[in-house]
């Protein structure tokens, strides 16, 4: 299975980012400087790949992850490191992971359009997949809420490099690149604690 040219493709369209205050998309134009799971600090959320893995599978039977396989990062400056799991031959599950804890920082799940009679079928199982892992982490939600949610976000990102949405201690990101792929990704953020 050769996927470690695709997925490092993958893993680099969240590479650069950043979120803005008002959530707003940034365009093609504006500078992107390093996405927030890079920075130095950057939170993790409680758990391994494999934790975490073993868990959603459990939750979505039907859409199952296969095992994470790392990805060479030699050049790879951020002290991460990244895996990705291949669903399909446009489908595919990335994480980055704390260097030493192999905590996670970021979950991605990468649509590549590909033109043609399959298309509308595989962006439903990549909205479903995506969905999934959103409940994963908003357990409350029933499935069609989740779907209803993805698609909004897919809405709010489109042709955007980079869109961000918080809720809680999460953050939705979409990045659009449009032939290139399609990412949806979660990851956890700091909160701040309230001063008097």
């Amino acid at each position: 299975m050769k996927i470690a040219p695709r997925a490092a493709l993958l893993l680099s369209i969240l590479a650069f980012g950043s979120a803005s205050a008002d959530d707003r998309p940034l365009d093609r134009a504006e500078h992107m400087p390093a996405a927030p799971y890079l920075l130095a600090g950057a939170p993790t959320f409680d758990m391994t790949i494999a934790q975490f893995r073993e868990k959603y599978n459990a939750a979505n039977p039907a859409l199952p992850l296969s095992e994470y396989r790392a990805i060479d990062s030699r050049d790879d400056k951020s002290n991460l490191t990244r895996a990705a799991s291949k669903i399909n031959e446009n489908l595919y599950a990335s994480t980055a992971l704390e260097h030493g804890t192999g905590k996670i920082k970021t979950l991605q799940i990468t649509w590549l359009p590909i033109p043609g009679p399959d298309e509308d079928a595989a962006q439903q199982k990549a909205i479903a997949y995506m969905a999934a892992l959103l409940r994963f982490f908003s357990p409350t939600l029933s499935p069609e809420e989740a779907k209803q949610r993805i698609t909004k976000l897919l809405a709010q990102g489109k042709g955007s490099r980079y869109f961000t949405q918080t809720e809680g201690a999460l953050r939705f990101v979409v990045a659009d690149n449009g032939e290139k792929g399609l990412t949806f990704a979660i990851e956890p953020i700091k909160l701040a604690l309230a001063t008097p």
